[in-house]
């Protein structure tokens, strides 16, 4: 079946006790036994629920895997997935990841013994001078967070294999219905499914899915022991906000590019960080990599300061003024003093995060509408 028909049918197949078309959600938190010492499909919610269960197999459907664990949030998939390192290991990472898995990495890994390297760009150059003999996972983003940046996840794939590495890819800002990193050879997909899955701001989830049975076991074991699984109410509403995701994330896409394209012309903005445009240094690779469109994601800089970018955030009316992305509703933000504000100032700097960035997450209202919100902002 097609993309959009999976999102739909794989997981919500109608129930057989009342003929409902929608699944019913299942609140308990404990299933009854067979006997004693016998154990049936559910025993304890954490361990497994059907609700749960029916969101993980669209999951794994949509990114091509063989299965997918859904999580509290996103950075409990995030940590689930650092949880299969021992002390000592060491993980590198891209440098454009998002402040949130730079904190846990930083300030949470490190705790365990797990050291954390940032290449200045994710590719197999970059990447071969931050390998130490300890290392054991490979932590991309493509588009990264807030910088757009693209990464070849083919390539570095086949670095991660060269070097025995597991290849992790946080796939919010393309979603499956843009780019599906198991099929380029990625061992796991992270989605903070708080976003585009869910789409509607009114749910709080994470994902991992992977194509190894070995690998998910492992990665099932950890969650199991941890505790951080999603809850039935959120995995009902991930489900129900998977059903549109294609339609979605194409139509935020068009509109993402069409105001691309007018900042781009506009003097008062110094340049746009977006993989649609042409000049964009990953645009090639984008091409080759995302399905027919660039994503609903966009940052650009202002010819200005802090302040100046401050003033711009907090003058747009459609444009809502908060963290996250991926909703129905489009939302700006000033990353330095928002998403990444967990980046000490000097890191901020060395990775290119400065203060005149502004990140926009384009929602789906009308694009005329959007672009004269932005006017009238910049002109504050």
């Amino acid at each position: 079946m097609e993309f959009r028909t999976r999102a739909i049918h794989v997981g919500n197949e109608r129930d057989k006790a009342t003929g409902a078309v929608v699944p019913p959600i299942h609140l308990a938190s404990t299933f009854i036994q067979p006997g004693a010492g016998e154990w049936g499909e559910y025993d304890y919610s954490r361990s497994g629920n059907p609700t749960r269960k029916n969101l993980e197999r669209t999951l794994a459907s949509l990114e091509g895997g063989t299965g997918a664990l859904a999580f509290a949030s996103g950075m409990a998939a995030t940590h689930g997935a650092t949880m299969l390192l021992e002390a000592g290991d060491h993980i590198l990472a891209g440098s454009d990841i998002y402040g949130g898995t730079y904190r846990l990495l930083h300030k949470v890994a490190s705790r365990a013994g797990v050291t954390v390297s940032l290449a200045k760009e994710a590719t197999p150059q970059a990447l071969t001078a931050e390998l130490t003999p300890r290392t054991k996972m490979l932590w991309i983003e493509s588009p990264g967070n807030p910088l757009m940046s693209i990464t070849d996840i083919r390539a570095c794939s086949e670095f991660a294999k060269r070097h025995q590495l597991l290849l992790a890819v946080d796939n919010t800002f393309a979603t499956p219905v843009l780019t599906r990193p198991l099929e380029l050879g990625a061992d796991i997909v992270m989605h903070s499914a708080t976003k585009y899955l869910g789409g509607h701001s009114d749910s709080l989830a994470g994902a991992l899915v992977v194509g190894d049975q070995d690998l998910y076991n492992r990665l099932y074991f950890i969650q199991n022991a941890t505790g951080a699984v999603l809850s039935p109410f959120d995995s009902f509403l991930i489900s129900r906000g998977l059903k549109t995701l294609e339609l979605r994330v194409r139509e935020q896409s068009k509109t993402a590019l069409a105001l691309a394209q007018f900042l781009a012309a506009d003097p008062r903005v110094k340049r746009v960080l977006y993989p649609g445009l042409p000049g964009h240094p990953g645009h090639a690779t984008a091409v080759t990599q995302m399905d027919g469109a660039f994503g609903a994601m966009l940052t650009f800089e202002l010819q200005g300061d802090f302040a100046k970018t401050k003033r711009v955030v907090q003058a747009t009316h459609l444009f809502q003024l908060a963290v996250s992305l991926g909703a129905v509703e489009s939302l700006i933000e000033q990353p330095a003093s928002m998403s990444h504000a967990s980046y000490d100032a000097a890191a901020r700097a060395e990775h290119g995060i400065t203060d005149g960035l502004i990140r926009l997450s384009v929602g789906l209202e009308a694009v005329a509408d959007l672009q004269a919100d932005l006017d009238q902002a910049l002109n504050a």
